[in-house]
């Protein structure tokens, strides 16, 4: 395969994962302790590194179980449906 060669990536049609509730409590477990959530969840997603989420409301424990690759699907389906892209 050469460098100008497109690679697939394929997830299957409407993957359902829990990444939304996950996202959501530890986005929530993340602004009550005064953090920014959306700089903390994106450190996190590039590193891999944990302690960008608090263990407040067991956030840490409760993003680890959800793959990375994971989160980012569900954050740019919601980012593609919110603004209409399909």
């Amino acid at each position: 395969m050469s460098t100008h060669d497109t690679q697939y990536f394929k997830v299957g049609q409407e993957y359902d994962n829990d990444a939304r509730p996950v996202l959501e409590a530890v986005y929530g477990a993340l602004k009550e302790k005064g953090y920014n959530p959306v700089n903390q969840i994106v450190g996190y997603i590039m590193s891999g590194d944990p302690t960008y989420i608090t263990s407040y409301k067991n956030a840490r424990s409760l993003i680890m179980k959800v793959d990375r690759d994971e989160l980012v699907e569900e954050l740019l389906t919601q980012y593609i449906r919110t603004n209409d892209w399909n």
